[in-house]
């Protein structure tokens, strides 16, 4: 799940001063869940813009081209009338937007990480998109997401009893529970492993071979 904040609706009113008319999309999966862009963000929003409002929807996937094609079609005519669409949505969501609609985007939300969702608005960072997932060597714990110095090969010495000294011993270290993770597994020689460090000489876009 993409995790995403709202922006304060002082700085989305800023970003949107210069416009006489914005269309406003939300999204219906990651948004909706987080509950900054779901109907009743996108409709809470609309109502405050008031005339500025050239139109709203929620997307079901706004970061799905065919979706958001989809579900914009329909709304052609107030799109059009628009000078640009205030996204209730993550970044990719909104550059989605941006190229089907050829207009300027504004972003309405901050994205912040790929997380677990626990209950609405409890969220946890799980996943930071490596490109080269080895949850299998560390017990299904992601070392990039969960260890606060994104080690990769086993706890530093600022842990204690478990708990790592980031943030005042108050969240766990990752690599302890990779341990135990491991251990539960009958799994340990895999703790022992070296992990080179992340190859950044390419970007994602290279490995898929995609733009």
């Amino acid at each position: 799940m993409i995790i995403t904040r709202k922006k304060p609706f002082e700085t989305i009113e800023e970003s949107i001063k210069s416009f006489k008319k914005v269309f406003i999309v939300g999204c219906g999966t990651c948004s909706t869940v987080c509950q900054t862009g779901g109907e009743a963000q996108v409709k809470e929003v609309a109502e405050i813009i008031g005339e500025k409002c050239a139109g709203y929807t929620v997307v079901e996937s706004p970061c799905d081209a065919r979706i958001l094609r989809r579900d914009l079609m329909p709304k052609k005519a107030e799109v059009d009338s628009a000078d640009a669409v205030l996204a209730l949505c993550c970044g990719a969501g909104a550059q989605s937007a941006a190229d089907f609609t050829g207009k300027i985007v504004v972003p309405g939300l901050d994205t912040l990480f790929i997380g677990k969702i626990e209950r609405i608005g409890t969220f946890y960072e799980r996943c930071r998109a490596c490109t080269d997932c080895v949850l299998l060597d560390t017990g299904g714990i992601c070392p990039y997401a969960r260890c606060a110095k994104g080690l990769l090969n086993g706890p530093c010495g600022g842990q204690v009893d478990g708990k790592c000294e980031v943030g005042g011993y108050t969240r766990d270290c990752a690599w302890v529970l990779a341990y135990r993770a491991l251990d539960r597994h009958g799994r340990l020689d895999v703790f022992m492993k070296y992990r080179p460090p992340r190859d950044r000489s390419k970007t994602p876009q290279e490995i898929t071979g995609r733009k």
